[in-house]
This record gives structure tokens, C-alpha cells and sequence, in this order.
């Protein structure tokens, strides 16, 4: 069956218009440099990332990509916003950091590179596709028998609602409003439960707290509103 993109044009769109502030820390993806510490120990602390094959899977400008580098791993990003992968390109070589960018959707990646990550990663995208049970099915294809999945996304309850659109895009303008659609975040019971169908066992699952007195995110075991989930396929696995 031939893999199509699972891509809603609307949210593509709404990441290039902004492509070119990717890497300001104090511009409309300062969240994004905020969280990106925190993102990195989890994978860290869970993998061995030096000499790994890393794919990060909707990479944007390439903000985690570089630090999966930088620790010594074989990155490949892939993103279908091409702006942003410019981007990041030209930010890696500014840098001096090796990362292998491609327009690609992770469809045809898992059709053209079944089981050849020993990681692959996937932060603040699965709500933003229209069906990311099938993205899913996709990252675990992606991966080798005994490799690790980390996602990050944004439960949905009315507390998360409360704290991650009206008040990170309205009140605090942490966010462009309109970033997030309410409808399309994720419960972690239905992100573990799309992971197990597709072969992969959960790990842990880590929440990050934003405190806007210090401005600062914490990792903690709150999960209410965003989340950090990790995952792993078991050895002895052939596909997903």
C-alpha cells in the first residue's frame, strides 16, 4: 500500500510563516528553546546517544536536532515546512554541526528506511497531524528491534485548555494563538494505546511544568498538560 503524508497544509503553513525567528530564544519559538534541555536529558538519560542513528521527525529549524549532535550522534531531521529546513541548515553550518536535513515526509521515510534507528524523536507534532495514530505506526516502523521512541505532545483535558491555549496564547503570548487546536491533543492512555498496536512497549512517561513566575519549564510526574513519553521496541521485532 503506497505511504501518502499525513499532513494538514494549514499547520505547515502556519510553521513557515514564522521560519525565519526559529532561532531566536526570545521570539515565538522561545518555548521551544526553553523545553529543549529538558527534551534532551529525557532522551539522554534513557539512550546511549553517542555513535546512535538518530532521526528527528518533524526537526523544524532544527533546535533538538543540533543537540542530539552535538552528543555525539548520526542525525538525520526531516520536516515537510522547507523554509525552516533551510533554516537549519544554515544555522548547522554556522555551528559546525553535522545533521543531514531532508523534505520528507515520515511516510516515505519509514517506506525507504525501515529499521534503521537506533532513536528517533518526535516533539510537539503529533497534534498538530490529522492522524497521528498512523504517525505512530510510521516512528515504530522507523525503528531497529530494540530501538527507542521519544515523543513529546499535549494531553487533553479542560486543564490543559485552560493553561496551554488560553493561557500560553492568549494571556502569557508564550505562543502564537491559533498554534494549538484543542480537539487534536492527546490523552497519554491513547498515545500508549496507539504505540502497543504498533509493536512498541512503554518506557516512562515524564510531564513538564511551566512555572511563569520564573519562566522556566520543570520535568516532573504532572502529565496534565505537556508530556514526555518514551518507548521501545522490543528485540526480536521485525516491523511494527
Amino acid at each position: 500500500m503506497p505511504h501518502t503524508a499525513n499532513v494538514d497544509p494549514a499547520e505547515i503553513a502556519k510553521f513557515e510563516a514564522l521560519a525565519e525567528r526559529w532561532w531566536d530564544p526570545q521570539g515565538e519559538f522561545r518555548p521551544l528553546h526553553e523545553l529543549n534541555p529538558l527534551r534532551l536529558e529525557f532522551v539522554r538519560s534513557r539512550s546511549a546517544l553517542a555513535g546512535a542513528r538518530v532521526l528527528d521527525v518533524g526537526c523544524g529549524g532544527g533546535i533538538l536536532a543540533e543537540a542530539l549532535a552535538a552528543e555525539g550522534a548520526t542525525v538525520t531531521g526531516i520536516d515537510l515546512a522547507e523554509t525552516a529546513l533551510r533554516i537549519a541548515e544554515l544555522h548547522a553550518l554556522e555551528r559546525n554541526i553535522t545533521v543531514d536535513y531532508r523534505l520528507e515526509s515520515v511516510e516515505s521515510h519509514a517506506a525507504a528506511h525501515p529499521g534503521h534507528y537506533d532513536v528517533v524523536t518526535c516533539m510537539e507534532l503529533l497534534e498538530h497531524v490529522p492522524r497521528p495514530q498512523a504517525t505512530v505506526a510510521r516512528l515504530a516502523e522507523l525503528l531497529k528491534p530494540g530501538g527507542q521512541l521519544f515523543v513529546s505532545t499535549l494531553n487533553r483535558n479542560p486543564k490543559s485548555f485552560l493553561l496551554a491555549i488560553l493561557g500560553a496564547e492568549y494571556v502569557l503570548g508564550l505562543l502564537p494563538r491559533g498554534t494549538h487546536d484543542y480537539e487534536r491533543f492527546i490523552r497519554p492512555s491513547e498515545l500508549a494505546r496507539w504505540a502497543r498496536a504498533s509493536g512498541l512497549t512503554l518506557g516512562s512517561m515524564a510531564g513538564l511544568v511551566y512555572d511563569p513566575f520564573t519562566r522556566r519549564f520543570r520535568m516532573g510526574a504532572d502529565t496534565d498538560v505537556n508530556y514526555l513519553a518514551h518507548f521501545v521496541k522490543p528485540r526480536g521485532s521485525s516491523g511494527s
